[in-house]
C-alpha cells in the first residue's frame, strides 16, 4: 500500500479548517494547552525524552506502539488516516503501509513532537494523537485509541498532565 500521500490543496484547507474549529487550535510556544481535545483524552508529559540521554531510543518505542494502536483502531487495511504537520506538507497514511525513515531515522512526520505540532487523526477526527513540541506533550483522544495505548504503553507515557 502506498503511504505518505500528500493532501490536495482542497483537502489541506478542509482539514485545517475542521481541525481549527473542532479543536480550537491556537498555536503558542508559551500558553498551554493550545487545543481542546474532545473527551475522553489523556495528555502525557514527554519532557523526559529531551532531558534524559538514556531515553533516546524511546522514540522508536513510541512509533511501534503508535502503529499498533492505530492498527487496532483502523481495521481495514485500505483505510487511511490524516497526518497534519503544522505549516508543512500533510498526508494520508495507513498504519498498514510502509514507514521508511529518513537520514535522521525519523518518519516523514514523526510521532514525537520534536520541533513542530504533529497530529495523527482518524479521517473524521474522532480519535487521534496530538503532539505539542513546546509543552513537550502528547495528547491521546478517543476511547478506543486510549484503550489501545493503555495496552501498548510507550516508555514515554509515564506522567499524565491532564485528563478529560
Amino acid at each position: 500500500m502506498e503511504n505518505w500521500i500528500p493532501l490536495t490543496d482542497k483537502e489541506l484547507k478542509y482539514a485545517w479548517k475542521t481541525f481549527d474549529q473542532k479543536f480550537k487550535f491556537k498555536p503558542s510556544i508559551s500558553r498551554f494547552p493550545v487545543f481542546q481535545a474532545p473527551s475522553p483524552y489523556i495528555t502525557y508529559d514527554i519532557s523526559a525524552y529531551f532531558e534524559d540521554p538514556s531515553l533516546l531510543s524511546a522514540d522508536e518505542d513510541l512509533e511501534k506502539k503508535a502503529l499498533l494502536s492505530f492498527q487496532e483502531n483502523i481495521t481495514g487495511t485500505d483505510e487511511y488516516m490524516q497526518v497534519l504537520d503544522w505549516q508543512h506538507e500533510c498526508y494520508w497514511i495507513t498504519p498498514y503501509g510502509s514507514f521508511e525513515k529518513d537520514e535522521f531515522g525519523e518518519w516523514r512526520v514523526p510521532v514525537l513532537p520534536n520541533g513542530d505540532y504533529y497530529f495523527f487523526l482518524s479521517k473524521e477526527m474522532t480519535w487521534g494523537l496530538l503532539g505539542h513540541p513546546w509543552e513537550q506533550s502528547i495528547t491521546i483522544f478517543g476511547e478506543g485509541l486510549i484503550d489501545s495505548f493503555t495496552r501498548h504503553r510507550p516508555l514515554l507515557f509515564q506522567r499524565k498532565i491532564r485528563e478529560g
